[in-house]
């Protein structure tokens, strides 16, 4: 299992060697630094914490800096289990041209936009009420939620709220082009999440 930390940046169109255009997503990704190696023997799980991305030392607690010593300051910490136990130790350093290569199915995780709040129309998909026979103010309505013999709302009614803002995990997305210099990589497709948002990559 290969992970890494990275920011998505842009979407843009990238031609392949066939000549077709492929819609792309530009990630800014490491180097990560290992800060923590987990064990089943001394935590009961097998897992790798990293950091990634810069912070100042200041808005940093004493326990985050007791707990990263020397090894830098962090904007991010994640943590990613393993099935076996990992073989890194604290203090390593990973690279994308060290863990992916062209062509590799990536896993991305990522927080999506948050939309605010929302009506039933764009947060579910609703048609709304008739725009005729009297109808007034009912074009985007969510109708009924439960009239009846009931005497309340039914668990999971569909209905206006706060939209967005979701961990959404897309799988099958592919490594397309690596820039080792720069740290950057185009990945096929649309990854959720505005212009700087934390990015999860990993592949088996």
């Amino acid at each position: 299992m290969k992970f890494i930390l990275g920011t998505k940046e842009n979407m843009t169109e990238y031609f392949a060697e066939d000549g077709k255009v492929v819609p792309v997503t530009v990630v800014s990704a490491g180097p990560t630094v290992v800060t923590q190696v987990k064990t089943k023997t001394t935590d009961g799980y097998n897992a790798v914490q990293v950091g990634f991305g810069v912070k100042n030392p200041k808005n940093q607690s004493k326990a985050i800096k007791g707990h990263l010593k020397d090894l830098g300051s962090f904007r991010y910490l994640r943590e990613f289990r393993t099935e076996s136990e990992p073989e890194c130790k604290v203090g390593d350093k990973f690279n994308i041209a060290d863990l992916f290569k062209i062509g590799d199915k990536l896993q991305v995780s990522s927080i999506s936009k948050g939309k605010g709040f929302q009506g039933v129309v764009k947060r579910h998909g609703f048609s709304g009420g008739p725009r005729t026979h009297g109808q007034k103010h009912s074009e985007r309505e969510p109708g009924s939620i439960g009239g009846g013999l009931r005497t309340h709302v039914p668990r999971g009614m569909r209905m206006a709220g706060r939209m967005g803002g979701d961990r959404i995990t897309q799988k099958n997305l592919q490594v397309v082009f690596i820039d080792a210099e720069n740290n950057t990589m185009l990945v096929k497709g649309a990854i959720a999440g505005k212009k700087g948002t934390l990015i999860e990559l990993m592949t088996k």
